[in-house]
């Protein structure tokens, strides 16, 4: 699998971001993207569950990447998260995403958070809308 480029700085996928979760993401041959994430002591909500915002964040990351992964540089335009489960600390958690309509400017996407039991965490859908002009410099530019 290949990593999908990153923003250096980026709270979810930025190496340089020394407070980030620094998560590496991955596209599949399906066109589907990937991702771990430890559930750590750091990032709790309630006493020792994930904070919904870093699963929310999470499944943002993964879900643009897949959009990212086709050379499409976008910005979230609107999500929506379902709360299945909580995410325990101290587990792994596999999100995925992948896109599932596009027309022309618009890419609608699905992703899901799914914990070690194999129990979705959450999931959600988004839209995002590629990036011109301006914006589509300022992010081709911070692309890693």
């Amino acid at each position: 699998m290949k990593e999908v480029s990153k923003y250096k700085d980026c709270f979810v996928c930025g190496d340089r971001n020394q407070t980030g979760l620094r998560a590496k993401f991955y596209v599949q041959d399906d066109g589907s993207v990937v991702s771990e994430l430890l559930a750590d002591e750091r990032f709790q909500g309630y006493k020792d569950i994930l904070h919904g915002g870093i699963l929310a964040a999470m499944l943002d990351e993964v879900m643009i990447k897949a959009v990212l992964a086709k050379g499409v540089f976008a910005v979230t335009a609107e999500m929506a998260v379902k709360f299945k489960r909580p995410g325990k600390i101290g587990q792994k958690i596999k999100f995925t995403g992948k896109i599932v309509d596009e027309n022309r400017r618009i890419i609608r996407t699905v992703g899901s958070a799914v914990n070690e039991e194999g129990q979705e965490v959450a999931t959600a859908k988004a839209t995002y809308l590629e990036a011109k002009g301006y914006l589509r410099s300022t992010l081709t530019a911070s692309a890693e």
